[in-house]
């Protein structure tokens, strides 16, 4: 066991040999960090938290008490392939919430990225990749392989089926089940994921100009009723677009999917 300077560790604690411990981390009482679990500097992991696996934590993250991190996939193909987890740093893990390592088939690694909020009794399973600046609100769950981009909102008790990707600064509204792939900056709501927007509460709030705003708006029109496939009316605007967050979406579109899209209504 390595551990830097200034760390606490509550007596009741258990830390298996070869973990590696930041400086200034906290551990608190009854709480488990396995052999192969590395903690960024300045970490607070609370009470009966259980840190597993292969995984290493950032710097400056929390760990509230009863998160599971790091343990096997839910998968019956893995046969105990020695995988991974990675998150970020500054990251809020709260209570119940759990975090799977990845699978050989998946690429081997699961993937959290920076200043996310993971809520109560939220999943993230195995091989998916989340990005930055994160919500996932109480227990959603994020299925095996899902891409979920930077800025994404994950509502309450929402489903992502595995493999999907949600785009940047989409929002999925509570208690929504998404089989397809959401556009960037995409609304969706309903029981089994409609597409219903943009969402332009989240733009404002990031201080999006009103210019991309407007060209958001008319890119959204011209994939609900241009004329041609989905993919055709994106790579239309693609070659009429000057902006940034336009050619995000249009990227996305044309992207590698193992999915098909929600489209606009």
């Amino acid at each position: 066991m390595s551990v830097a300077s200034g760390v606490t560790i509550h007596p009741t604690a258990c830390i298996d040999e070869g973990a590696v411990i930041g400086a200034g981390v906290d551990i608190g009482p009854f709480a488990y960090v396995g052999a192969d679990v590395v903690l960024g500097d300045r970490c607070q992991v609370k009470s009966h938290a259980v840190l597993t696996g292969r995984t290493t934590i950032g710097e400056d993250c929390t760990i509230f008490s009863f998160a599971v991190i790091g343990e096997i996939p839910q998968d019956l193909k893995f046969d105990g392939e020695k995988t991974r987890l990675e998150i970020g740093a500054r990251n809020r893990i709260r209570e119940h919430v759990t975090i799977n390592t990845g699978t050989e088939g998946g690429g081997g690694v699961t993937r959290v990225g920076d200043d996310c909020l993971i809520m109560a009794g939220a999943h993230v399973a195995h091989d998916a990749q989340v990005g930055n600046r994160v919500i996932l609100v109480n227990n959603c769950a994020v299925a095996g392989h899902c891409v979920i981009e930077d800025d994404v909102i994950i509502g309450g008790l929402a489903g992502i089926h595995q493999w999907v990707r949600i785009g940047q600064g989409a929002i999925i509204g509570a208690v929504s089940m998404v089989t397809h792939d959401v556009i960037p900056y995409g609304l969706v709501q309903a029981s089994r994921g409609k597409l219903e927007g943009l969402n332009l509460v989240g733009l404002k709030r990031k201080g999006v100009s009103r210019s991309d705003i407007t060209a958001l708006r008319a890119a959204y029109q011209m994939l609900a009723q241009g004329e041609g496939a989905f993919q055709d009316r994106a790579r239309r605007l693609g070659d009429e677009t000057e902006s940034v967050f336009v050619r995000r979406i249009v990227d996305f579109v044309t992207g590698e999917s193992d999915r098909s899209f929600l489209k606009p209504e």
